[in-house]
């Protein structure tokens, strides 16, 4: 008796040993289905949900323990993100302006639980908040202007729809960190009158300086003309007969020409010979 039932307490010590492994990998396997914790990425947030109620509570980055089943996390990316929108609208002159705008933003991190409970992931947020905001921001800000102001005043209506989209946003914990106009694309028809105003323009330029440079070039030849003639009234003034007379000894070279014209006569005339002799002393 004794020695079966030492069999039997063998037998059963077996047993319990066995079990033990097969438990073992049972509650692995629990944790693995029930997941009794969470991990927050980097640059994100996670929104706590006990019943699919929203908690106030906000889960930083890293692991954090919660209760299977009962508790549930939403991550919420908090970095910057860039989406792009294209809207249709009119000018103040009523030109058509299909405009593209691409725009940096991010959630309030700190109101990532608000956010999420009234209006969803980031895919709502765009789609249900900003493309309607952006539709609207942009039609009020082209109606003041005209088409041509759009284009020569395409940073004043790039910081009014950055301050517009600003103010909008905020109200739903949106932050926008910057707004760029990508492109601004006009009707055909319009496009092609701005290209033959700039042209006209281009050529009205050109006209007006050829203009100004014959006007000047004139201006030149009348002072130069103006010039001379002062000139010559001045040399008329001061060339006195004996002035004359002096500058015609101070040329002479002493000689009379050895072959004159009939009734000619020396180019010479009225020499003072005491002149001569004055000369040959200097």
């Amino acid at each position: 008796m004794q020695y079966t039932n030492g069999i039997g307490r063998h037998a059963g010590n077996l047993r319990w040993i066995g079990i033990f492994p097969v438990g073992g990998f049972i509650f692995l396997l629990l944790l693995i289905f029930l997941r009794p914790f969470t991990i927050v990425n980097a640059g994100e947030r996670g929104v706590v949900m006990r019943f699919g109620k929203v908690e106030d509570r906000i889960l930083g980055e890293g692991i954090h323990p919660i209760l299977p089943i009962v508790t549930s996390v939403k991550t919420l990316n908090v970095r910057v993100q860039q989406n792009s929108f294209k809207a249709d609208a009119a000018s103040k002159d009523l030109q058509k302006i299909s405009t593209e705008l691409a725009i940096n933003w991010h959630i309030e991190p700190t109101k990532a639980n608000q956010i999420y409970q009234q209006i969803g992931d980031e895919n709502q947020i765009v789609r249900g908040i900003m493309t309607p905001a952006v539709s609207e921001v942009l039609k009020a800000a082209t109606a003041k202007k005209t088409a041509e102001e759009i284009i020569t005043k395409r940073t004043e209506l790039k910081q009014e729809i950055d301050t517009a989209l600003k103010t909008r946003l905020a109200a739903y914990n949106v932050i926008i960190d910057d707004v760029s106009l990508v492109d601004f694309a006009f009707s055909p028809e319009f496009s092609k009158a701005i290209e033959s105003k700039q042209i006209a323009e281009q050529e009205a330029k050109q006209a007006e300086f050829i203009a100004q440079k014959a006007t000047q070039e004139a201006q030149a030849e009348v002072n130069r003309a103006k010039g001379q003639a002062e000139a010559q009234r001045l040399q008329r003034e001061t060339l006195t007969p004996e002035l004359l007379r002096k500058q015609a000894i101070e040329k002479w070279d002493g000689r009379f020409p050895t072959v004159m014209t009939g009734g000619g006569s020396l180019p010479m005339i009225n020499i003072n010979p005491q002149d001569l002799s004055e000369r040959n002393r200097n």
